[in-house]
């Protein structure tokens, strides 16, 4: 059986050109502050049309929320150069408020006939996004540099 012997001094060199690269990976993963606006705000006006208790608003405002979260997926990678998943905590954050937020605007819109009330729902889920985007963008970096 051979051995792959490293000295001393080759680990320690490779060690820190990982660390390097994960330095650089990590300076890269942010998003552009521009990227969660643009999700808040594609968030609010998917949700926001909701209120106009119609399909022919609602339909063609899915339509260009779903081709705006593809071309802001396509504009992660490009910049990046990599995709990466929440993590089961942030996910289930983002979910609990979803639920406190949707689940009453739901209930006043369809079950009251308020729908108006879908309008600050967007804007208040628009506005989580964009802050939970920005929140979990910066915990990943310093994650990857070692600082948590």
């Amino acid at each position: 059986m051979e051995s792959n012997r490293i000295d001393r001094d080759d680990a320690a060199a490779q060690l820190a050109a990982l660390q390097a690269d994960r330095t650089a990976l990590a300076d890269r993963v942010v998003a552009p502050w521009w990227y969660d606006v643009a999700l808040g705000l594609l968030l609010f006006g998917f949700l926001s049309s909701y209120a106009a208790d119609s399909l022919w608003v609602t339909f063609p405002s899915m339509v260009v929320f779903f081709a705006g979260l593809a071309v802001l997926v396509s504009a992660y990678k490009r910049i990046t150069g990599v995709w990466v998943n929440i993590d089961p905590r942030t996910m289930a954050q983002w979910i609990a408020v979803v639920v406190v937020v949707l689940l009453p605007a739901f209930v006043l819109a369809e079950g009251f006939d308020h729908h108006w009330v879908m309008v600050p729902a967007g804007a208040v889920l628009g506005l989580a996004v964009t802050l939970f985007g920005r929140r979990w963008g910066r915990a990943y970096a310093a994650e990857l540099r070692g600082e948590r």
